[in-house]
């Protein structure tokens, strides 16, 4: 009977292991099939995502790899047109819908920005425009991003931010300073897709440059101290 009894224990304890191990499974299966692209994301899948979109209709802008509020309103369409849940999320159902493969690790795909480039966006805004208008904040930021993806500028933030002669901060020093609270929102708003400048690539305080090549440049728009130009 003991024997019995020791059989029991252990074929018990067998089962419940095995369970554990199932539930296991069962929760890193979920992990992976949770990912998703939204607002915010960065990266090749959300490249592809806005490709689809742009050569069904649902999207006319920019294919920039950068997951904005224009992105969104294009899922959003693009699922309300196909029968799926409007939300403006890609989950699976939208990425089966539109033939893209999601990230296994559920964030913006292997090249999403990574928390230092955050920093050094925000240190960029911060040294070139605090006291400025908050969308004049926003304006600059755009402008290192709207660089980082033309092909006449390096194709890294830090190549973009560090390039001779791009930034004065960079010289004088004021790149190093710490960003505050509204210089990093800054940069989080622009690398969510707020562009205030719609594409412009560079930007200048009329009352302190002596760049001739700047200041005869047609002016696209001007906030705050700085005007803006392609």
């Amino acid at each position: 009977m003991e024997g019995k009894t020791v059989h029991k224990r252990w074929l018990k304890y067998f089962v419940f292991v095995l369970a554990i191990v199932f539930l296991l499974f069962n929760v890193m299966d979920i992990s992976v099939q949770a990912a998703s692209l939204k607002r915010g994301s960065t990266g090749k899948a959300v490249r592809e995502a806005q490709s689809r979109l742009r050569r069904w209709g649902y999207y006319n802008y920019a294919v920039d790899g950068i997951f904005g509020s224009r992105t969104e309103a294009a899922v959003r369409r693009f699922q309300r047109t196909n029968g799926l849940t409007v939300d403006g999320i890609i989950g699976k159902q939208t990425a089966n819908a539109l033939g893209i493969s999601l990230p296994a690790s559920g964030g913006g795909g292997s090249s999403a920005t990574t928390s230092s480039e955050v920093n050094l966006l925000a240190r960029v805004v911060y040294g070139e425009a605090r006291g400025e208008p908050y969308k004049g904040m926003v304006a600059v930021a755009a402008v290192v991003l709207n660089r980082l993806r033309s092909p006449k500028f390096p194709n890294t933030m830090a190549g973009v931010v560090y390039q001779p002669g791009a930034f004065s901060i960079v010289a004088d020093g004021q790149i190093n300073l710490a960003p505050d609270e509204t210089a990093i929102k800054a940069a989080k708003d622009a690398l969510n897709g707020w562009d205030p400048t719609n594409g412009c690539l560079f930007y200048y305080n009329p009352a302190k440059t002596t760049n001739k090549w700047m200041l005869s440049q047609p002016v696209v728009l001007r906030i705050g101290k700085h005007a803006f130009f392609r």
